[in-house]
């Protein structure tokens, strides 16, 4: 597995990130242990947490994992975690304010069992703080050396704009990073959000690159998709049973995904990770796994190669439709005056 620069910082990290949203939901410690390993074994460095992943028992696995791979091994681990959304039905224990950044740090510390944090996200934008705020709460968690550095995750254009230029005008050390939704059926963050990322040079990190599941191949058109799955929240009705609600353009864009699979012999997964690999600005893309036989299928993109052509198909019928104006033929005509 290659490693690439986030962003501008001076973090070298490795092109997938294991996603652990499933640890201590779906998937056990002991099998959290074992996908960690073979991640490892596979050459990554990157893991992402987040507080609010099964109330913190997320980082407490991830925490029990560097503790019995103390060493070498756990010194080279990149590890990121989030915090911004309630962790108990306290008014204050949410958002961005530095009384929950400075607890919510302190707290992950713990769980994780590390004396730093590597990449501390926000996991959204607050908007009952005032941003002054919450970068000298993170300043400050710099400056003591409880992280190493931040990144913004699910922000708006404007936002990300905003933090940077704040943050310059402060002082203060700027974000590196971006996590966005982001994959073959989820590239409307092309209009916006990845262009004020890449001129800020965040290093982008896309989560959910297989879109709930539908680029794994495992849903068709004539098939009901379970209310449980990733892909679930898409059903029309509460039991899950109207296929028919995945837009036509997501079934279209995975029959060129098919395709291009059956031609080039590449894993379906695999061709829709590949396409994300080669997308500009991103530093890492975040797979996330139930078990090892998942984590396995996903980390086949490293390994696989998409010609020129095989990417320009891709890109052409996945092109999100926009209004004529701003982001469609209008818009763009303007620009090129």
């Amino acid at each position: 597995m290659q490693h690439r620069r986030l962003g501008r910082s001076g973090l070298f990290v490795s092109e997938m990130c294991l996603g652990t949203m499933t640890f201590g939901a779906e998937t056990t410690e002991r099998e959290a242990h074992s996908m960690m390993d073979s991640f490892v074994e596979a050459g990554g460095n990157f893991i992402d947490t987040a507080n609010a992943y099964s109330s913190g028992v997320s980082e407490e696995i991830i925490g029990s994992w560097l503790r019995s791979h103390r060493g070498a091994l756990a010194d080279r681990m990149i590890i990121a975690t989030k915090a911004r959304f309630p962790m108990s039905s306290d008014v204050n224990d949410k958002g961005a304010s530095r009384r929950h950044l400075t607890r919510a740090i302190e707290a992950s510390l713990r769980r994780l069992k590390v004396e730093t944090i590597d990449l501390f996200q926000l996991h959204a934008w607050d908007p009952r703080t005032e941003l002054d705020e919450t970068l000298s709460a993170l300043e400050r968690a710099t400056d003591s050396g409880k992280i190493q550095y931040y990144g913004l995750s699910n922000f708006d254009g404007w936002q990300i704009s905003k933090v940077v230029m704040t943050s310059l005008l402060q002082g203060g050390p700027p974000p590196v990073s971006m996590q966005p939704q982001y994959s073959l059926v989820a590239r409307e963050v092309e209009w916006e959000i990845l262009p004020a990322a890449r001129d800020s040079g965040l290093g982008i990190l896309p989560w959910s690159p297989l879109g709930g599941g539908l680029l794994t191949g495992k849903y068709d058109r004539d098939s009901p998709i379970p209310p449980t799955g990733r892909l679930g929240h898409l059903a029309s009705d509460s039991t899950g049973t109207k296929s028919a609600t995945v837009a036509e353009h997501s079934w279209k864009i995975l029959d060129a995904v098919r395709a291009t699979s059956l031609e080039s012999g590449i894993p379906i997964a695999s061709v829709a990770l590949a396409w994300l690999l080669n997308q500009p600005g991103v530093s890492s893309v975040i797979v996330g796994a139930r078990d090892r036989t998942q984590l396995a299928e996903s980390l086949k993109a490293v390994r696989s190669t998409l010609s020129p052509d095989a990417l320009a198909v891709l890109s052409a019928v996945s092109e999100p439709t926009a209004a004529d104006y701003p982001y469609g033929t209008r818009g763009r005509e303007q620009h090129e005056r």
